[in-house]
């Protein structure tokens, strides 16, 4: 039940000012339940009623009728503070979940939409580490967020298969290269060889030279130059895709920039029919000075393309084969001026759906304070991280539970899930510093506090043994510690809707984390299986209706939820 709706269209029958749409946004539920479980602020009426907002506030207080659902409303200053009728409020929200089950908090908002997601795409012939990890997980929830609310969600990986640093990576082979090394360990002899090319370049700067002449003998079709370039590509796709079976991800298509190499000439053509390009000592470039930014390069001298050029081309492609609503792009945030010079290529292109594609920044991963380089060689392979959190939970399993069903099962989900939930629990803009000493934490505000609060929940209700049912009294279910539960559960649709709008995972994370708080100071302070029969099937519902809850959130970030811990 929308309550915020019935207070709408309660308020709307007296202000006619604002629609009920505005009504519905100015709607407020106020930090302190003393004040109220939703208020209304009159200050946007003053203008128009000539009148200050705590008058305002009186007036309206005398003339609104309150439906069954409210019990009462105040006045404190400029606020209409309403109270829910407790026993009301538990009955409909206990009743929803129960008949809507694993579908409480979907809608169908994006029936007939397309969205396109194009995340993670890490680098063939690279190592995936915890740098990658945050657009795999962000991309992923955002995909089940989207599906969830009734779009046809399109998941693209767009690889790096193409570049100079395939260049430099066949040069590396070439000189200092074994193929039984690539074929027994093919993600770590890519990386040593990668890395020994760029400490060999500082010494020989003309290795540069030979890299970018084989990337332009790829491009050319070159036939030494493609099978060194596939090989080392399925060697890393085989690695890339144990990852994401670990983490439970998948993708619609692995459509890599290469795809898109004999789509690009006509794109160049269409630029350049369109005036756009400009030629620079040889190389292609669209003049973006007018819009505050540096030139967009789409061809360099030696006639080899660029990101952007592929970028652009994949865009035309997916509106093409799609039709995309919407496009994201889930990527860090230092590619902002490269996605904000290319997109408004395609706005200069004519295309009205420029304004669909957009960019989904998220903020740095460094380890240890230091910035990760795979040049550099300094970084940390996220295999080894989910492999180390997964150990970690198997030792207090040992501990703890040492009898426990399916112990490798649940130790896997609980190991990634906290990878995973410690990721997407930060804020997307915010830089990480992945450390060691922080990466298996479990306590707090972690995931499985909140894998554990449903395992508990689960347990009670197999203690019970009975059928819970939307046949309850909601009288017993009116103190203050209940209604906390049910307001959280009540807002949980809303946070769905509030993270899909702000493409931002991290509100459904803090709100699972609310509930299993509130359900666990609940539990604490409530005997569930009790003797008065009506008390007991009521507090069950709740614990239920938590199960849910948190089972459907959990599934929204990308984890999994054990029934038993």
């Amino acid at each position: 039940m929308d309550f915020k709706a019935m207070l709408s269209d309660i308020l709307s029958k007296e202000i006619q000012e604002l629609t009920k749409e505005e009504l519905l946004l100015t709607i407020e539920i106020p930090k302190n339940a003393d004040m109220g479980d939703f208020a209304f602020p009159c200050f946007k009426l003053s203008k128009a009623y000539r009148k200050a907002p705590n008058m305002i506030a009186q007036d309206l207080a005398e003339k609104i009728t309150l439906t069954e659902a409210f019990d009462k409303v105040e006045v404190a200053g400029g606020y209409l503070n309403f109270f829910v009728n407790r026993k009301y409020f538990a009955q409909e929200i206990i009743g929803e979940i129960i008949n809507r089950g694993d579908k409480y908090g979907s809608q169908e908002i994006g029936a007939g939409n397309v969205i396109c997601i194009d995340f993670s795409a890490p680098n063939v012939a690279k190592p995936f580490h915890v740098g990658h990890l945050r657009s795999t997980v962000i991309g992923n929830s955002l995909y089940r967020i989207y599906e969830f609310l009734g779009y046809n969600c399109v998941g693209i990986n767009h690889l790096g298969d193409w570049g100079t640093q395939f260049g430099k990576v066949i040069v590396a082979y070439k000189n200092w290269g074994n193929k039984e090394e690539i074929e027994k360990e093919p993600i770590k002899t890519l990386l040593d060889l990668y890395v020994k090319f760029h400490d060999e370049a500082e010494l020989n700067p003309e290795l540069e030279n030979e890299a970018r002449n084989w990337f332009v003998k790829m491009e050319k079709g070159d036939e030494e130059a493609l099978s060194l370039w596939e090989w080392f590509s399925s060697e890393t796709i085989k690695e890339l895709k144990k990852i994401y079976r670990l983490l439970n991800v998948e993708f619609d298509y692995y459509s890599g920039e290469s795809f898109y190499n004999d789509k690009m000439e006509a794109i160049l053509e269409e630029l350049k029919s369109k005036n756009l390009l400009k030629d620079s000592e040889g190389a292609v470039l669209i003049d973006l000075e007018e819009y505050n930014m540096p030139p967009c390069l789409v061809q360099k001298k030696d006639g080899s393309t660029l990101y952007a050029t592929r970028d652009i081309t994949a865009a035309i492609y997916r509106k093409n084969t799609f039709n995309f609503y919407k496009c994201l792009y889930v990527t860090d945030y230092s590619q902002n001026l490269h996605f904000a010079q290319w997109f408004k290529v395609i706005d200069l292109m004519g295309y009205p759906w420029a304004e669909d594609i957009i960019h989904v920044p998220f903020g740095r991963v460094s380890h240890e304070g230091r910035r990760i380089q795979t040049r550099k060689g300094n970084v940390v392979l996220l295999e080894e991280v989910m492999t180390g959190a997964v150990e970690r939970v198997k030792e207090i399993i040992g501990e703890k539970n040492p009898n426990l069903e399916n112990k490798e099962e649940v130790a896997k989900d609980i190991g990634i899930g906290a990878v995973i939930f410690n990721d997407l629990s930060n804020n997307r803009i915010k830089d990480i510093s992945f450390s060691w000493e922080t990466a298996f934490s479990f306590e707090g505000e972690t995931g499985p506090y909140v894998q554990y609060t449903h395992a508990r929940s689960s347990s009670v209700l197999r203690k019970a043994d009975i059928d819970v049912t939307a046949e309850i009294n909601g009288a017993a279910l009116t103190d203050d510690v209940t209604l906390a539960v049910l307001k959280l559960i009540q807002q949980f649709p809303e946070a769905i809707i509030d993270a899909q709008r702000k493409n931002e995972p991290s509100i459904i994370t803090r709100h699972i984390i609310d509930i299993a708080q509130s359900f666990n100071r609940f539990y604490h302070d409530h005997p569930i299986l009790v003797e008065d029969e009506e008390v007991k099937k009521a507090r069950l519902a709740v614990v239920f209706a938590v199960k849910q809850v948190l089972k459907t959130g959990l599934y929204l970030l990308g984890i999994k939820a054990p029934e038993k811990m």
